[in-house]
């Protein structure tokens, strides 16, 4: 279990404004209605990987709110509340990861992706649908299609992304050893 702390309470706030910008201003629309080509669940994988379940799930949640209120629709809550799902499951499913103590290798680099993978299936043809057909009435074959869409892109893109920003963040910091005392 990660230590909840100030720099947490940071990765919070860094996170759901990043992932608001990314989602915001460089989504690029899908064929099918309401679902977007978006990088911003790459950072968010990160932030959950790094920081665990409660940052992943806050900053999931803050920065999809944001994202909706911006555009002027109203808070679509079943989405809202799956990305949070995402960035919990996440930070569960990658807690083994050491990518803050700077290892990210092949095999830390499978476990993130089949981890982001699952998260993305749960969260997108499970949580969201099912919300959507709860709350808000909508036609089962729409919302899933929307959901199937929304996770197989989400995949890509944090498979992409995701991966990228775990590497670089891994080699900026320093191994354990790598600083020799000089005489």
């Amino acid at each position: 279990m990660r230590k909840f702390t100030v720099k947490t309470i940071v990765a919070i706030g860094i996170g759901a404004a990043l992932f608001f910008v990314l989602g915001r201003f460089v989504a690029i629309p899908s064929p099918i209605p309401n679902t977007n080509i978006s990088i911003q669940y790459g950072l968010l994988a990160f932030i959950a990987a790094v920081f665990g379940p409660f940052a992943g799930a806050l900053a999931g949640l803050i920065g999809h709110f944001f994202i909706d209120f911006s555009f002027g629709w109203g808070i679509w809550w079943s989405w809202v509340i799956a990305s949070a799902v995402f960035g919990c499951l996440m930070g569960i499913f990658s807690s083994k990861l050491k990518i803050d103590e700077g290892e990210f290798s092949v095999k830390g680099i499978i476990t993130f992706n089949v981890a982001q993978a699952i998260s993305h299936l749960l969260a997108w043809v499970g949580v969201a649908p099912c919300l959507d057909i709860l709350m808000y009435q909508e036609p089962v074959d729409k919302v899933f299609l929307q959901g199937i869409t929304g996770a197989i892109i989400n995949i890509i893109t944090t498979a992409i992304i995701g991966t990228i920003v775990c590497l670089a963040y891994a080699k900026t910091i320093p191994q354990k050893g790598s600083l020799k005392e000089e005489n």
